[in-house]
């Protein structure tokens, strides 16, 4: 009789995965370089702020500054060129946030070398820039109730941004997932996180 496979092993939570980051090798120049992917709103924004945390304060590059209107996906140049090639050489990286109600780039921004950056967004464990990450996360909330989480959240303002985005994030998915790279899976709890071994599958 076949019985079910094994359940993934867990990992603790967000303070012994913090403790785990700090022991990887860098991973882009000097910069162990974390990524937080997951549909939007899974929740990353507020994960990503409480790892910092237990990292000692880490900085958190939310690729909400780094995509705009008419690229919600196609950012990747911009990406590297304003951020991971200066991380890469162990100079400040330098670029420039978008301004989602203005519809334009602001002044440039300096993120410094630091021993872990966070990248949070939907996105971050793409194709390209996962040879970059010394670790990836994916907040393992399904895509529905993630975006009726994100809908509830921004309100009737911004309905028809959600009806745009919806089938852009499931083309993007569908052509360059990151879930089945994560080294960890993030679900949230009534009280806190529960860390999870991911898949983790070798390109």
């Amino acid at each position: 009789m076949s019985t079910a496979p094994s359940p993934p092993p867990r990992e603790p939570g967000v303070p012994a995965l913090a403790s785990r980051i700090r022991d990887l090798p860098p991973s882009c120049g000097p910069v162990r370089l974390v990524g937080v992917d997951g549909h939007a709103g899974s929740g990353k924004s507020t994960f990503a702020d409480r790892l910092a945390g237990a990292l000692g304060g880490a900085p958190v590059l939310r690729l909400d500054d780094i995509a705009r209107h008419e690229e919600l996906f196609d950012w990747t140049g911009r990406l590297f060129a304003q951020v991971v090639e200066p991380l890469g050489r162990g100079d400040t990286a330098r670029y420039r946030p978008y301004d989602w109600h203005a519809r334009r780039f602001g002044p440039p921004r300096p993120l410094p070398p630091a021993p872990v950056i966070l990248v949070e967004g939907v996105g971050a464990g793409r194709r390209a820039l996962r040879p970059h990450l010394a670790l990836l996360a994916w907040m393992d909330l399904p895509a529905p109730e993630s975006w009726k989480r994100g809908r509830a959240r921004d309100g009737a303002e911004q309905r028809e941004f959600w009806d745009g985005w919806v089938p852009a994030e499931r083309r993007h998915f569908a052509e360059d997932p990151s879930r089945p790279f994560a080294d960890v899976l993030v679900r949230q709890r009534e009280e806190g996180y529960e860390v999870l071994a991911g898949t983790a599958v070798t390109e």
